[in-house]
């Protein structure tokens, strides 16, 4: 049997209060909850899992047992279920840094894993700039096909694809600008990095130093550039009027290629509509995945 012309979600896993009420704003899926208390057997019948794991959990200490050197990691209850339903397609993400994790044996296990489970896999790092939103974010994503099943050529995804021209053509390179501009009334560079005690700006052709005591290393940027990948918990813009300010939340909702306000709303546990708070809104969308790109993705996981 070949791939389907389309996907109709069965349900999702999710265990984060706040990302629910969002999700459940928008869609009306099954929440089976914490997925390492699913049971399998309870599950219907599936053709596609789509999902993301935190790779600081694996055990490297080499002994490469593949589905047993996974276990007690989000990646082993992954496998557990693919292994159970025998689900024909998976479509995995992560940080590009898994390639390098553990030394390269984190990855290794995960490849080797899918293979032992009878998977073929298939693999690209792309990033988010390159599909019409301004953010630097590499991620690797992993489609793996069971074998016997069809086999479509996802990757590579290449910048001469025209899906990823088409999204390119909606970039404007300003963060604040994708649907609707403020505050951008002239060129300025911000040198330094997070790290440093004090960075150089540079604005209508007058530089000076501004002090700053934020952690996070990451490039200073300014409202037309592209933004490094964002961490909300810390995540600051130079503002030609402000100073370093916040990113507001319809900002970080556009970086991510969400429509604005997509998450200043939810649904409690009681069906009752309740608005979500900045700094939690800021949480979900640092977690989320850049929708452009999967969007790019699935259109080749479809025929």
């Amino acid at each position: 049997m070949g791939m389907p012309k389309e996907y109709e979600c069965i349900g999702y896993s999710e265990i984060d209060k706040y990302a629910i009420q969002i999700y459940e704003k928008h869609f009306n899926h099954k929440n089976y909850g914490d997925c390492t208390k699913i049971i399998t057997s309870e599950l219907p019948n599936f053709n596609l899992l789509v999902g993301g794991f935190p790779c600081q959990s694996f055990s490297i200490a080499g002994k490469r047992r593949g589905f047993e050197d996974t276990r007690g990691t989000l990646f082993f209850e992954i496998c557990r279920i693919a292994r159970a339903k025998r689900i024909k397609y998976l479509f995995l993400e992560n940080v590009k840094g898994l390639l390098n994790h553990g030394g390269g044996l984190t990855y290794q296990i995960i490849i080797a894993t899918l293979d032992e489970l009878g998977y073929d896999c298939q693999w690209q790092v792309l990033n988010s700039k390159d599909f019409g939103v301004p953010q630097n974010r590499e991620r690797v994503f992993i489609i793996g096909h069971l074998r016997g099943e069809c086999r479509l050529e996802v990757f590579p995804i290449r910048e001469s694809c025209g899906e990823i021209n088409e999204l390119q053509g909606q970039q404007v390179g300003a963060i604040t600008a994708r649907r609707g501009n403020s505050k951008s009334d002239g060129d300025y560079i911000a040198k330094g990095n997070w790290t440093s005690q004090e960075i150089e700006v540079k604005y209508k052709h007058k530089t000076g130093k501004v002090k700053q005591g934020y952690s996070q290393t990451g490039t200073i940027f300014g409202i037309n550039g592209i933004s490094p990948t964002i961490d909300m918990a810390n995540a600051r813009i130079f503002d030609t009027n402000d100073g370093f300010r916040n990113f507001t939340p319809i900002e970080a909702e556009r970086l991510q290629g969400f429509p604005d306000g997509w998450t200043s709303k939810g649904i409690d546990s009681n069906g009752k509509e309740v608005s979500i708070s900045d700094n939690q809104r800021y949480k979900c969308l640092g977690n989320a995945v850049t929708t452009n790109v999967i969007q790019a993705i699935g259109r080749r996981l479809i025929i």
